[in-house]
């Protein structure tokens, strides 16, 4: 069965452990990053561990299960839901879009947001995680039985994106990679290899304030992790500890201008068709804003293969 390992601080001091109903039972902290914990003995400490004298987790801060020493590699526009809201017929989504976030956005997933104060309009998209858990230095074919060989676990993560960043400066990276634009954990989930060949059947949630925004079969994902680590395999190394966020499907905050604005904004200059684009979205108060509570996280229907749930509030710079 799935371990769900979590990285905490208490009393100054950080460790790893292994979460067993709302408990922790610490296994030390020799492995100082997430790639050494995967690649070196981390997952059999934490198969071995005894939950007797766990400590609570309410007694203890969670820290991103990820370390910050690794990439962060994203797909955009990886579900047929997500393209579908925004006007685009999953069908012509040829092309696998990859693209990074800057690592050192990564935060607990108790960590506030913080919102910068250029920043008006600000967007959320929960996301399947998986973390790279043996090196790849050349072309692979994994298969669904095999994807275990390299992934190593599974994680829920939230790209925070400033829309209004993105679409003036045309580019994910800076829009994506402000420090806490990614909230990450809680578990760094430790899945058998049958249990990882189940990704398709995990649900992806997030809510604002209490209401659901986002609900959707990881299934629906257009290159599923088989494809696009073999993708990845022929372009670049990967090493372990890397985080590749698999893309969020429909319910985010952005919403795409009607196709008459979208022709009359042909007419426009980059800087009258964006100063457009921000008074439209303005008015949708799905946004963002300071005190906002987030919470998401990833799970089978059954329960059976559990990521575990953030949550995390909004704070104005």
């Amino acid at each position: 069965m799935a371990l769900q390992v979590v990285r905490f601080e208490q009393d100054g001091n950080w460790a790893w452990g292994v979460h067993h109903a709302g408990r922790i039972a610490p296994i030390g902290d020799r492995w100082k990053t997430t790639g050494a914990f995967l690649s070196e003995g981390g997952p059999e400490a934490a198969a071995a561990t005894n939950p007797a004298g766990a400590i609570p987790l309410e007694a203890v801060h969670l820290l991103s299960p990820v370390t910050a020493d690794r990439d962060y590699i994203c797909q955009a526009t990886n579900y047929g839901s997500h393209l579908r809201e925004i006007g685009r017929d999953p069908k012509d989504q040829v092309h696998n879009v990859i693209f990074h976030k800057a690592s050192s956005c990564l935060s607990g997933p108790q960590d506030d947001v913080i919102k910068p104060s250029h920043v008006q309009l600000l967007d959320y998209e929960v996301e399947l995680g998986l973390v790279v858990g043996a090196a790849v230095a050349g072309a692979i074919d994994p298969t669904p039985q095999t994807l275990h060989r390299w992934i190593g676990a599974l994680v829920v993560t939230n790209d925070i994106s400033a829309r209004d960043v993105q679409v003036s400066h045309e580019q994910f990276c800076k829009a994506k990679s402000y420090r806490t634009f990614g909230p990450t954990g809680p578990f760094l989930l430790l899945p058998e290899p049958g249990e990882l060949a189940r990704w398709g059947e995990l649900v992806l949630t997030l809510s604002v304030n209490g209401s659901e925004r986002q609900r959707a079969p990881a299934s629906d994902m257009i290159f599923d992790p088989v494809a696009t680590l073999a993708e990845l395999s022929r372009i670049r190394d990967l090493r372990p500890g890397d985080l590749i966020a698999t893309g969020t499907p429909s319910g985010v905050a952005l919403k795409v201008p009607s196709a008459p604005l979208m022709f009359i904004g042909k007419f426009l200059s980059p800087a009258a068709r964006y100063k457009a684009f921000v008074r439209g979205q303005l008015k949708n108060p799905a946004y963002l804003k300071d005190g906002d509570v987030i919470e998401c996280g990833i799970a089978t229907p059954d329960g059976t293969i559990d990521l575990g749930r953030q949550r995390t509030r909004v704070r104005a710079a």
